[in-house]
Formats: C-alpha cells, structure tokens, sequence
C-alpha cells in the first residue's frame, strides 16, 4: 500500500481539511490549520507531501513523522508542526481503516470509556455571561471555559480588576460550586498585572487560570506560581514535546494544552501527555477546531491516564452557521451525555466525513483572520 494522491479543503468557518488516498482506495483525513494562516498551512502541507509522503507506506507513521521532523534543517514552530499534524493524523486515520480497529486501540488501548467535554462561552455583562453558563452546563457540558476580559493595558485600575472579579463571581453564583470554569487570559494580560487579577479570582476556585500571561514570559510564570495555589494551564502555543519540556522541569504548569492539530499530531501529542505524566501534569488538549481535530483529540484521550478534560468548539462564535455535525455523516458521533462525550469505537478516526458536503463548501471557502485589537492610544493589543 502506497499513498497516491492528497487534496486540501478550506472550508468554513475557518478550517481545512486534509484528503489522503493510497493506491488501493484506502482515505484517511487530517485537520492540519493555524487560525487565520490557513493558506500558510496549505501550502507547507503541499511541500511535505511532494517532497516526502507521496509514494510512502502509509503503515509506517513514524519513521514518516521524523523525516518530516528531521530531514529539514529548520524543524519545529507553529507551521512546520501544524502541517505535520494533519498528515499525521491521517495517516493514523488511514492505518486505523486499513486494520478495522479505532486508533485507540492501536497506542494501546483505552483507559476510559468516555472524556469530559467543556464548553466556551461569551457575554458582554455578568448576566449574560452567566446566562451563557447555565445553557451550557443545562446542555450537557461538564464544565465552561470563559475569557477573562477584553483588552487590557499593561496595568489597569482597581476599578476594572474589580470588574473582573464581578463577572467570574457572578457566574459561579450562578451555576453554583459543583461546576467546572476555567478562566482564559489568552495570553493579554501583562506580567505585572497577572498576579493581581489571580488573587482577585481565587476566591470563587476557576479550574484553572489558562495562560496567565505569555507563555515565553518565564519570570512572571514562575513569580504567579509563588502567588497563587490554582492550577495554571498553558500549552496552545507549544508545538512538541521539547517545547514542553522546561515548564514541566521548571514545575510552573499544573495543566498542559497541547494541540493535536498543532503540535505534531497523534504521534507527538501523546508523547507530550507522556512526559506530563512523569511530572505529575494533568492533560487537556486544547481543540476549538472542526471535527476531525475533535476526533483525533478524543482518540489520544482515550489513552491518556492523566487527562482532565476535553475542550470543544461546539456553538463556539467562530463558527457562525456551521457546526462540527455538519461535515460528518455519522452525526451521532457527538453526543453528550452527563459532560462527556464517548470514546468512538469506529475504525481510525471514527468519523466518516460527508464528502460531498466538503467539496461544495470548500468552493466557497473562508479567509478567516484574527480581529487586531488597539488600545485608546493607537498602539496594537494583545488579542
């Protein structure tokens, strides 16, 4: 068996689609994507199947992950992984059809039966954001995740520190302190000011404070790991297991996000949730993509002892009128259930993709981009 022939599909909202074929008829899918460098991505995914994948055997995945790792002088950062993600993933998917067996089944075997799902949600006042809240919890979801503001300055007033508070407070009034909120700083808030809003929230027990600050922002990390005793999460902007590697030794991560469209694929991510393991780091892979990212998340957690939870981008805004059932034929594949979606038992992937309905709809395609974000004196904004 060899592979034969790929085809790329961006599709809406923002996603693109990975098509392997082998010369037998055999079709595995992958998700490789960076948000809004879709092309980017395209066109890196298109150099490593010409100049390596095409004509291999699909069956050996990793010598095929570490000639696409290895064989280029520059290696790693988030194009060169994310490419490598969407073939990886298909060519477990691809691996996974030819044996008749779901992809857990090949790392190993499950340890679970089902993963715990999460939600992420929005609002522009504490009500609705606690409105947004209890719908998803009343959903079916385990748990929400929710940004902690919008734009911030490198240092801000009390006055909004205390708002902040106010709408994480309002929403655990709210849904009460069974459930799960994590709290997203996505990374735009200053060294200086991360700790102070930590404190402010720690009252009201967030999940966990997901990256508090820029995760190369090695002295604020380690300084709010000294401050605070909640969980700190980071990893989105991480691609492989060496990258990883410092917070774990360093011990400033309680929870790693690992990207399996992003960080190397199947293959890598569940090395990553490996070396995790080792230093007592929980997993929850970071996932507000289409379903074949959803999918091979659910493949690899199936796997992982140490994972906690499972992010979604089910009625997630990016998506604007599609949704993760749209593209799959097997639409039952998202089904939840008391918080948690379970594990598919189908060969590779477990989904089957609605080909016709990739086609049409990548006719019409995206260019989605990041919103630039400025602050009242002109300059850019984290975002």
């Amino acid at each position: 068996m060899r592979i034969e022939k790929y085809e790329l599909f961006l599709v809406p909202p923002r996603w693109l689609f990975l098509r392997l074929e082998t010369n037998d008829g055999c079709v595995g899918w992958g998700e490789p994507i960076i948000e809004g460098r879709a092309r980017t991505i395209m066109t890196a995914v298109s150099e490593m199947m010409d100049s390596f994948v095409l004509r291999q055997d699909p069956g050996n995945i990793e010598d095929i992950w570490q000639v696409l790792y290895r064989g280029g002088f520059y290696r790693g950062g988030p194009i060169l992984m994310s490419a490598l993600a969407g073939i990886d993933q298909a060519l477990w998917d691809i691996k996974g059809k030819y044996l008749n067996a779901p992809i857990h089944q090949l790392l190993g075997g499950k340890c679970r039966d089902r993963v715990r799902v999460y939600a992420w949600i929005g609002g522009d006042t504490p009500e609705n954001v606690a409105n947004a809240a209890k719908a998803k919890l009343s959903a079916g979801f385990s748990g929400v995740k929710m940004n902690v503001a919008g734009k911030l300055e490198h240092l801000e007033t009390p006055q909004a520190i205390n708002t902040i508070a106010e709408r994480f407070a309002k929403v655990r009034e709210r849904v009460g302190p069974s459930a799960r909120i994590a709290v997203d700083f996505h990374g735009r808030v200053s060294g200086s000011l991360a700790p102070l809003i930590a404190e402010a929230l720690a009252p009201y027990n967030p999940l966990f404070l997901e990256e508090p600050v820029m995760p190369d922002d090695w002295r604020t990390l380690t300084y709010l790991k000294q401050r605070t005793d909640l969980p700190i999460a980071l990893g989105e902007r991480l691609f492989s297991r060496w990258d990883f590697k410092p917070y774990l030794e360093a011990g400033v991560v309680d929870v790693i996000q690992p990207d399996v469209s992003h960080a190397g694929g199947i293959t890598e991510c569940k090395k990553i949730a490996a070396c995790a393991e080792m230093y007592g780091a929980t997993v929850a892979f970071h996932c507000p993509l289409g379903p074949i990212a959803l999918a091979a998340c659910l493949q690899v957690g199936a796997t992982v002892h140490n994972y906690l939870i499972q992010e979604t981008s089910l009625g997630i805004h990016y998506n604007k009128g599609i949704e993760l059932s749209d593209y799959i034929l097997n639409k039952d594949f998202i089904h939840l259930s008391e918080g948690y979606i379970n594990i598919p038992r189908e060969p590779g992937l477990g989904i089957a993709i609605d080909e016709e309905k990739v086609r049409e709809m990548s006719v019409k395609g995206h260019d989605w981009k990041n919103p630039i974000w400025r602050h009242g004196d002109g300059s850019v904004a984290e975002w």
